[in-house]
């Protein structure tokens, strides 16, 4: 018995960024896809970019139904994003309908659906268009006070677009305890997309997930989206899968013997995670990274969450870290910002927007516990899964800095540790009235690495690891260890002079 020839469904590209990964492809070809969401969500947006896209870069003319706004109206909303509907429309390429409901219709319950849908067969014929949005479904059928009849013409309208091949989105606005206020179209749409516009501790975050999609694989998790300046953006679910390469180059950190206990340094597109108490010399080592990387002629990209570009500056000149040189000569971008000023698919979006068009071979991110707020938040971890998965998937070298507690193994701690492939510990000591900072390497995957404690050494000339003596109270650091140092020393010197 043969088996049946596999046949994959056609598909429509919307090129919006990051939804067609999305939809493995893009939307059901000749089939109705239904976006539903509350208002504000952007349903329209993403049915017009759907529309714009079409024209722009497969030649295929486009019609927008409109039963809430004029065309007039609807161009002027999307101009700032670059959509200028009216000069498509003047060059015969999308036709603009606007229609709006008698009320003296609605108030006897009485709409005859054969009408519009002869304008619309006269549209279509006319300018042999294989896209069209409806917007919104609601201002069509709220014409009806039959519940039966509104369900039967719906329908109707449906299956006439698929009989026309018409690759169409109708969008609809979420019911109380269904997708739309009819909760009919999910089940007669081949594909249903869901948006969703949340805030939460006043930050606001746009949701996008696919309900159903119809002989079709697809990403069925929450993916964030955002409404930038250049449209639609929903970022890319390749960003948390494991497919990356494993280059075995190292990176040198510009600490010396830092590169000697990592055997040369990290992995080229590793991620090194830094962590340690505040003071401990986080952004110091990150930044010694990132100034070698300068020298060297390498594109370096740094993110702030808790200080000024100008702050971080200042502060590494006074330890022998001229970035601001290498910011001059556009080799170093570094971009501040408090976590609170945007939303996380904004952070996201302005952070692919960077690496996009920058591109650097290594990117810094200093205080990444400033997004946590003392627990575990499955949003945050996303957020930094599906930054980490990107930085990793475009072979970018990534350091990180976390803020931890005091305790010895404090990096254990950190949620985020299992996303790193190097966790550098940072400690500080306290005896004999003097505070040090010493450092040790607690895992680096595919790496030789050091079991020692070193002393971190942090000043005017620069940064170095110090070898710390054992005394019979444990680590000897600071002055102790420099009078080990001045005895170790002269005992050699006596010893040669023997």
């Amino acid at each position: 018995m043969k088996t049946a020839e596999r046949r994959p469904l056609q598909k429509t590209a919307t090129g919006i960024s990051g939804l067609d990964s999305v939809l493995d492809g893009g939307l059901p070809k000749g089939r109705v896809t239904l976006v539903t969401g509350n208002s504000g969500t952007g349903k329209t947006l993403l049915g017009i970019e759907f529309l714009v896209n079409g024209i722009r870069r497969h030649d295929e003319n486009a019609i927008l139904v409109t039963f809430e706004e004029s065309a007039s109206k609807v161009a002027e909303n999307v101009s700032s994003l670059g959509f200028d509907l009216n000069d498509l429309q003047n060059a015969g390429k999308l036709t603009m309908m606007a229609f709006k409901i008698d009320p003296a219709d609605k108030k006897s319950g009485y709409f005859d659906l054969t009408p519009f849908l002869v304008l619309l067969e006269d549209a279509i014929a006319r300018t042999g268009a294989k896209r069209v949005v409806l917007d919104t479904i609601e201002l069509l059928f709220a014409a009806y006070s039959d519940e039966i009849t509104t369900r039967i013409e719906l329908v109707r309208l449906l299956r006439w677009l698929e009989d026309h091949d018409i690759t169409a989105i109708i969008t609809g606005e979420s019911g109380k305890s269904t997708l739309t206020r009819f909760g009919i179209e999910e089940y007669v749409s081949d594909c249903v997309i869901v948006l969703d516009h949340r805030v939460h501790e006043e930050v606001s975050t746009r949701r996008l997930r696919v309900l159903k999609y119809r002989g079709s694989v697809h990403g069925t998790n929450e993916y964030p989206f955002l409404i930038g300046k250049g449209g639609f953006i929903v970022l890319p679910v390749t960003s948390v899968t494991l497919d990356y390469a494993a280059p075995r180059k190292r990176v040198p950190t510009g600490v010396p013997e830092l590169d000697k206990m990592l055997s040369g340094g990290p992995h080229q597109g590793s991620t090194t995670l830094l962590t340690g108490v505040a003071g401990s010399g986080k952004t110091s080592i990150a930044m010694s990274m990132v100034n070698a990387a300068c020298a060297r002629g390498e594109k370096c990209l740094v993110l702030l969450y808790e200080e000024s570009a100008r702050q971080l500056e200042r502060d590494m000149h006074a330890i022998g870290i001229n970035l601001k040189r290498w910011t001059d000569s556009g080799i170093l971008r570094i971009w501040a910002a408090r976590p609170q000023e945007f939303g996380l698919e904004n952070h996201l979006a302005i952070f692919l927007d960077m690496l996009h068009s920058f591109d650097p071979a290594i990117v810094a991110i200093d205080g990444m516990t400033a997004f946590t707020k003392g627990g575990f938040d499955p949003e945050i971890y996303v957020f930094f899964t599906r930054k980490i998965g990107i930085l990793k998937l475009r072979g970018i070298t990534t350091l990180i800095t976390a803020l931890v507690s005091g305790t010895e193994n404090g990096a254990d701690g950190l949620h985020f540790s299992s996303l790193a492939d190097t966790t550098i510990l940072l400690r500080i000591t306290e005896k004999n009235g003097e505070r040090n900072k010493v450092l040790l390497v607690t895992k680096s995957r595919g790496t030789e690495h050091s079991n020692q404690v070193r002393e971190l050494i942090i000043s005017s000339d620069g940064i170095r690891l110090a070898d710390v003596y054992i005394g019979p109270d444990g680590i000897l650091t600071g002055s102790e260890r420099r009078a080990m140092e001045i005895i170790d020393q002269n005992r050699q010197q006596g010893m040669a002079g023997q």
